[in-house]
């Protein structure tokens, strides 16, 4: 690389090339001397960047002779000026920002450093080491980049060991400690630290090291360099250092969470961050229990890193955009949304909730272009990019027409409007949209009213406030443009509460009167005039009225009776009419000879922080011994109409001598509401007190409120949760009330977010969902503006019984005993379903008692119901179940069972198993007469020898005395085929002759019965 300086063309090295984007990446960056930096802009947009613009520290960035913007969008910065010395001014933290036609894009933040070297911070120090012992040098020097520590002796380098494999008795650590181990004569010397890196090099001082005898006697274990309590960057080495001494020589280990490591010193070279926490040293005295030890902890500090970046979403106009950055680090990284390379403007529509939320209310089109997180601590920062594109589709309705708001009463208002010109027979609803004018965060809320109405009657609003409204229709495709906003100011309403009085008497005869002017919130109108009434105890039944003008804020009554005790009472009054009056406070004037007066010309200068009263002696300052003053800070709920009782730990009191006049009281927070007295007194009584109530200025830059802190949330019940809190340690501006914001977690719908005001610290939400998890958070606001949201904290409702039933319960029946019941969970469970219970009946006029009822698993979907009657008519219905009971029943649906059929159906099952049987039946019937024949073959013929049958009379004529020799007529029908079968072989010369005397079964039969 070459650049031209004057007459001369300096050449450089090839230069050290860093990209910046929006993703991990280095924080810090040296320029080094003879290295030239080109930082590279590479923002990973999906369009190209039309200009690349560079800022340092924020600012934009002009070209100089050591930073040259490039063409291609980078950025050359070189490592010396013209003169040759170090470049000046080019430290700080550089970004570029990518534009392009959808948005612009920034990238993150690196740190620019130029390469550096300081003096030795801490030289070596002279030691003295017995022989055998170990001798510490310790040197420390800062620089970037890191610079390199060796050691020297004699100013050589430290000698090496005599044999190759023999461990080095030098030990040089990366902190810049030397420890050598084992001392020897031979180790005396002069020793010295040598730091270098890329800017240069430095010697420290020399430190000299002697050798005494040594004692061998045996000595206790002591730890000479115990471990320090350390904290490094991650990425970078750390070192733990333990060195012990003792007789004998102790061993040395360390141990973090049940993990032993062996070694004198513990050296972590990459150190990341599960490399923090506590370590412990322990040195233990060879072959007894005694040991010492040393603990340390190791913090790792991390740059920010994203770990959940948001998301590109592609939505509709009128939705609602939700973006979600999580990031991790160390010190914890704090957050914050860009919108185009710009800070995101917190408004009604726009809110950031912590941690890392970013919502978008009713998108439009000017919504769309690029969101980046950006997470930044003391190391560094991390960034993640996410687009949003707002889509308008063809057909959508124009805005509605003609929006007028009529303030109806103090509170309510009328908001009429006209149907869109184009589309307005596709409008399925319109919401109507609203929010206070004055203030730079004010809530926004919105209603949805269907298609079929043009006017809204909105109540609940403050009087005397101006608000903004609009409204938006809605179609199947989407939402239409904004309605062109319409302003109205509300009517004034009498005040809600009375000014708090303050009474006092500068004489016998005569009442101060003196009252602070109402908040905006309380007068609800313009304070005109006040009434002021008095009356004397004795005659409670005359009263007597003062008025005065808005203006005023003290009046005396005159003319009044000493030693009379007065009761008094005020009411403040706008055009519409007076308030309430206040309950009456009593006062009683003062006696002629025994009253110390009040001080006289109290006046209050109020700064900042502090108030400097001055006052002039009472009228019979003669008898007075000094003042007394005493100031506190009221609350504001203290302007209230009712008298609050004083909080001792609050009032501050001094005593003054006479002649001091007046006191400056310091030490007040900035726009705080304050009260002053100063009496006179004297050794018998105390006077009456002169008395100023005021606030401190308030800050310039004019800061919103602090958010509340303690943010406590409670489930009260399945439909409301207890939300408490507690101010803010402290607080710029005084908090007049607070906005609870409340939605479902994660939800995605503006409309779903409710908004709710509490002038206490602490808040029941009702009318929740059952089972449901809310997140929940809560804003501080003051008279002109509105602070940050809390932290969300997340709190479910309790489960309750489901508020709908199973859906789409079906019945079929399996056959004419059974029936199978299938359905849905329920639309709102409101709990875990633990069962289902299915009650069924033949008679649909039973009430549910006599029902039958089944149990089954919350798991399941389907139940087979068993045990029925054939042909009969049931009728069933289910409800669910949770730990809380049951919810209500289904409707009522009924099923046949078909009639029982007596016809032989057979399956193939059945088939195959009668023939099977068949056929085992007709193989044992074989086996038996097989076996029948072979025994009964030879006493047939015994029996009936052959010429026994001459005819057939005979034969047949014999037959029942042989039928008693057989069991059954089945064996005598068995001997009578075989006998017929034995005659016919043996006369085989004639077939008549077996027609003629064989005996058939018929006559057998005859023969039988």
């Amino acid at each position: 690389l070459f650049t031209q300086r004057g007459p001369f063309l300096i050449q450089f090295k090839k230069p050290i090339s860093v990209e910046l984007s929006c993703g991990a990446g280095p924080v810090h960056v040296v320029l080094e001397p003879d290295h030239p930096l080109l930082l590279e802009c590479h923002l990973g947009a999906s369009e190209s960047p039309l200009n690349v613009t560079w800022l340092r520290d924020g600012v934009l960035l002009s070209e100089s002779q050591t930073i040259r913007p490039l063409s291609n969008g980078s950025l050359l910065i070189l490592p010396s000026s013209t003169d040759g010395q170090a470049p000046v001014g080019v430290e700080g933290g550089y970004s570029c920002l990518s534009t392009s036609s959808t948005g612009a894009l920034t990238s993150r933040a690196l740190t620019l450093h130029l390469a550096s070297l300081s003096r030795f911070l801490q030289d070596p120090e002279p030691q003295v080491v017995p022989v055998g012992g170990t001798a510490r040098f310790e040197c420390y020097v800062d620089g970037l980049p890191t610079p390199s520590i060796t050691w020297e002796k004699d100013q050589a380098p430290l000698p090496a060991p005599t044999q190759p494999l023999e461990p080095s008795r030098y030990i040089s650590l990366p902190n810049g400690v030397l420890q050598i181990l084992g001392v020897t004569k031979e180790d005396e010397g002069l020793y010295r630290c040598l730091a270098f890196n890329s800017a240069r090099k430095r010697f420290s001082q020399d430190a000299s090291l002697t050798v005494i005898p040594g004692a061998s006697q045996e000595s206790e274990v002591v730890i000479v360099a115990p471990p320090r309590n350390s904290t490094v960057v991650m990425g970078r080495p750390a070192v733990m250092e333990c060195m012990a001494q003792g007789e004998p020589k102790p061993f040395v280990s360390w141990s973090r969470q049940d993990v032993v490591v062996l070694a004198t010193n513990l050296v972590i070279p990459d150190t990341r961050s599960h490399h923090a926490g506590v370590y412990v040293c322990r040195a233990n005295k060879p072959k007894t229990r005694d040991f010492v030890s040393s603990p340390a902890e190791l913090r790792v500090l991390a740059p920010p890193v994203i770990l959940q970046p948001p998301e590109a979403v592609s939505l509709s106009r009128g939705n609602t955009a939700r973006f979600v950055c999580n990031s991790s680090g160390d010190p914890p990284p704090a957050l914050r949304w860009l919108k185009n390379g710009e800070p995101v403007q917190s408004n009604a529509r726009v809110k950031t909730q912590n941690p890392g939320v970013l919502l978008i209310n009713q998108l439009r089109l000017d919504d769309a272009g690029y969101y980046q997180c950006i997470a930044a601590n003391s190391l560094g920062t991390a960034c993640a990019t996410a687009k949003l594109s707002v889509i308008v589709r063809e057909g959508l309705p124009s805005p509605p027409r003609h929006v007028l708001a009529i303030p109806h009463s103090s509170t309510s208002a009328l908001l009429t409007w006209d149907p869109p010109e184009h589309n307005s027979d596709q409008i399925i609803g319109f919401s109507v949209h609203y929010q206070r004018t004055a203030g730079s965060d004010n809530m926004e809320y919105q209603f949805a009213v269907n298609n079929d109405t043009t006017e809204l009657h909105i109540k609940e609003l403050l009087p005397h406030t101006a608000y903004t409204f609009y409204v938006v229709a809605y179609s199947l495709m989407g939402a239409s443009r904004p309605s062109l906003p319409v302003t109205v100011e509300m009517l004034e309403d009498v005040p809600s509460a009375s000014p708090q009085l303050s009474l006092l008497s500068t004489s016998p005869t005569d009442i101060r009167v003196m009252w602070l002017p109402l908040s905006l919130h309380l007068s609800r109108g313009a304070i005109t005039r006040y009434r002021i009434d008095y009356r004397a105890l004795e005659q409670v039944d005359h009263i007597y009225s003062v008025e005065v003008g808005g203006n005023e804020t003290q009046v005396t009554l005159k003319d009044l009776k000493p030693n009379q005790t007065y009761q008094l009472r005020i009411a403040a009054g706008t055009r519409a009419g007076f308030s309430q009056s206040s309950e009456w406070a009593s006062h009683h004037t003062p006696n002629l000879t025994q009253v110390l007066f009040a001080p006289t010309e109290l006046k209050v200068r109020a700064k900042m922080h502090s108030l400097h009263v001055t006052w002039q002696p009472p009228p019979n300052h003669t008898q007075i011994t000094g003042y007394k003053l005493s100031w506190r800070e009221l609350d504001g709920e203290e302007l209230a109409n009712e008298e609050k009782p004083m909080i001792n730990e609050r009032i501050q009191q001094i005593k003054l001598r006479k002649r001091v006049k007046h006191h400056e009281v310091t030490g007040l927070a900035p726009d705080g509401l304050y009260e002053v007295k100063v009496w006179a007194f004297n050794k018998q009584t105390e006077g009456y007190p002169a008395v100023w109530k005021g606030r401190t200025e308030k800050t310039t830059d004019s800061l919103p409120p602090l958010p509340p802190i303690s943010v406590r949330a409670r489930a009260n019940s399945s439909t409301s949760i207890w939300l408490r809190w507690e101010k803010p340690h402290f607080s710029n501006v005084r908090i007049i009330n607070y906005t609870i914001r409340c939605s479902p977690a994660g939800i995605r719908n503006a409309s779903l977010v409710s908004y709710y005001t509490s002038s206490s610290q602490e808040i029941l939400l009702e009318s929740l969902k059952p089972f449901t998890s809310y997140e929940i958070a809560v804003q501080s606001n003051g008279a002109d503006m509105s602070g940050p949201f809390s932290s969300t904290v997340e709190e479910p409702t309790l489960p309750d019984r489901p508020s709908s039933p199973p859906l789409d319960m079906q019945l079929s029946a399996l056959d004419s005993y059974s029936v199978l019941v299938s359905w849905r969970p329920p639309l709102e469970p409101n709990g875990v379903i633990l069962s289902y219970w299915i009650l069924y009946t033949g008679n649909i006029s039973h009430p549910d008692h006599l029902w039958i009822h089944l149990t089954h698993d919350g798991s399941v979907n389907s139940a087979e119901v068993q045990g029925l009657m054939s042909g009969m008519r049931y009728y069933f219905k289910m409800g669910a179940c949770t730990e809380v009971g049951v919810g209500p029943y289904s409707p009522v649906k009924d099923v046949l069972t078909p009639p029982k059929k007596y016809g032989v159906y057979l399956d193939i099952h059945a088939v195959t198993g009668i023939i099977v049987g068949v056929c085992v039946g007709l193989l044992c019937i074989l086996l038996c007469m097989c076996v029948s024949f072979r025994n009964g073959k030879t006493r047939y013929k015994s029996v009936f020898p052959p010429k026994a049958f001459n005819d057939k009379r005979a034969a047949v004529k014999s037959l029942p005395k042989l039928y008693s020799n057989f069991d059954s007529f089945k064996d005598l029908l068995d001997v009578t085929s075989i006998w017929n079968e034995t005659w016919v072989n043996n006369n085989t010369q004639s077939r008549s002759v077996c027609a003629s005397v064989c005996v058939s079964e018929a006559d057998v039969a005859d023969v039988r019965y």
